[in-house]
């Protein structure tokens, strides 16, 4: 068992591979690239929020290599094992990265770079370690974000001034308009072309600010290197190889790391299906294997209609009729319209408990319970059809089995062919069945979770693809594929639990 375990988890890794490679090339290869579409932190329009983000995703993914390339960083981040110099953990356990390294500027055979003398920085110790170090580190993160602003302006004036050259230089720009300096490099630019002054003096402040990001960064890195904070993870080769946790990065849309997100609305699904998933297999399948034994009576018939007139009922009509009619205090009124938790229930006991002056309070758990009822409803009903037909079919393909007939023949109780003979042949379908309705309940959460505003990983999914925030959007395509790989390894082992003639060994 253990060795076919391991042969599982290994098939694991192309798998992810494939899914997680196709997620990022959609993201990729559509227009504007991985970066495409992220709202500036700063407010729309801001320069400096864009600029902030530009430079957190070159260094990320290096956005001027190929989309391969791309790929491999951001596996290279995900991976528990790291190659590179070991980040530092500050007190509230958040990654602090080494300072970003500056590119050169680019061009520098037509605007040769001045050289840059980084002066000597005192680093403390003690108490004025930290202080000083995160002085450091948001100058080198500020002047690298002014160089990166600067180096924007910098391609905007060569593009003025290939479009003020004309052709063949205004055909060496992209479908927007833009121009890639690595296009420009056996130019000689002409002084006498109207765009020059422009394009001279951006290029005088790319340097400008490009000499102050190497000063910041050289000694904002002396000051890591002094350790501050904890180092993160454990080495295996002084800072060559170590593990660490994966680096899920920052999503743009929140501005929170993505690990964050995940462990706060991960829980809230897993909550919501783990309940729904035995209330789908306690009802349904009793419900099958009695109108299988008592097949083409009233039960049967009765069941079979209900539970697919039930599965002819969609999702979202559900969730606005509860909503509407079960929820809404003008009619029902059972039971909250949205969210998991009353106000104030940050104060409740976890128990149900009665206050001094005798009235009964639910307490935390109770109050949960009652605020998930809908979403559980809607997510249930529709596998009440699929679950009770299968089971009714596997059974009654089983009645008809010789081992049946040997056993009715030998005077075994009626109960025992059912339950020990019949029954237990017929799992293996359900257990089949779990597989793809394990993952269509996460599918239907993300509908069931914005009708009823749940934060949960639904809700984080919608909200990542209209914010196109791609961090978010990679993370949460990998956690839902190792749920589902999870949810196929389970179901290999349920079919050795339930028929003993399946074995790994």
């Amino acid at each position: 068992m253990l060795s076919y375990l391991l042969r599982r988890l290994a098939f694991m890794v192309p798998t992810l591979l494939g899914i997680t490679l196709m997620v990022f090339m959609l993201l990729a290869l559509a227009p504007g690239g991985i970066g495409a579409g992220i709202q500036d932190m700063g407010g729309q329009g801001s320069q400096t929020g864009a600029a902030l983000k530009q430079a957190y995703l070159e260094d990320r993914y290096g956005l001027n290599d190929s989309v391969i390339v791309q790929y491999v960083r951001w596996l290279g981040r995900l991976s528990p094992v790291k190659f590179s110099t070991r980040d530092l953990r500050d007190g509230n356990g958040e990654r602090v990265p080494a300072p970003r390294a500056i590119d050169e500027p680019p061009l520098a055979k037509a605007f040769p770079v001045p050289a840059v003398t980084v002066p000597s920085v005192v680093i403390a110790t003690g108490e004025g370690a930290i202080p000083q170090f995160k002085k450091l580190q948001r100058e080198a993160e500020g002047t690298r974000r002014d160089y990166v602003g600067k180096l924007r302006l910098f391609k905007d004036a060569i593009a003025d001034y290939a479009r003020a050259a004309g052709s063949p230089l205004k055909e060496r720009l992209n479908g927007k308009g833009g121009a890639d300096p690595r296009d420009f490099t056996d130019v000689a630019f002409d002084h006498s072309n109207a765009a020059w002054p422009k394009l001279e003096k951006a290029a005088s402040d790319m340097h400008t600010s490009h000499t102050a990001a190497v000063v910041a960064q050289a000694q904002a890195m002396q000051a890591f290197h002094a350790h501050p904070y904890p180092t993160s993870g454990i080495p295996l080769i002084p800072d060559v190889v170590s593990l660490d946790t994966p680096d899920l990065g920052v999503a743009f849309s929140k501005n929170r790391p993505v690990w964050d997100l995940i462990a706060a609305a991960l829980p809230v699904t897993l909550l919501i299906n783990l309940i729904a998933f035995p209330i789908s297999y306690l009802i349904a399948v009793p419900t099958g294997v009695l109108a299988s034994v008592r097949r083409g009576g009233w039960f049967d018939m009765f069941s079979g209609f209900l539970y697919l007139s039930l599965y002819s009922i969609p999702t979202v009509l559900a969730g606005v009729f509860a909503i509407g009619f079960v929820a809404n205090k003008q009619y029902l009124g059972w039971f909250p319209v949205s969210g998991l938790h009353a106000s104030g229930s940050e104060a409740f006991t976890f128990m149900p408990f009665t206050d001094a002056s005798g009235v009964w309070q639910c307490g935390y758990l109770f109050d949960t319970l009652w605020h998930i009822g809908l979403p559980v409803l809607c997510l249930v009903y529709g596998s009440f059809a699929v679950l009770s037909k299968q089971t009714r079919a596997s059974m009654l393909d089983n009645f008809s089995a010789d081992y049946v007939r040997t056993a009715k023949a030998k005077g075994v109780p009626r109960k025992d062919v059912v339950l020990r003979h019949v029954f237990r042949n017929s799992l293996l379908p359900l257990i089949t069945m779990f597989v793809g309705i394990f993952p269509a309940m996460l599918a239907g959460s993300v509908v069931i979770e914005r009708i009823f505003s749940v934060p949960g990983m639904g809700s984080l999914v919608i909200e990542a693809i209209a914010l196109r925030d791609r961090e978010l959007i990679l993370a949460d395509t990998f956690l839902i594929a190792c749920v589902n790989m999870l949810a196929l390894l389970l179901a290999d082992l349920l079919y050795a639990a339930a028929d003993p003639r399946v074995s790994y060994d």
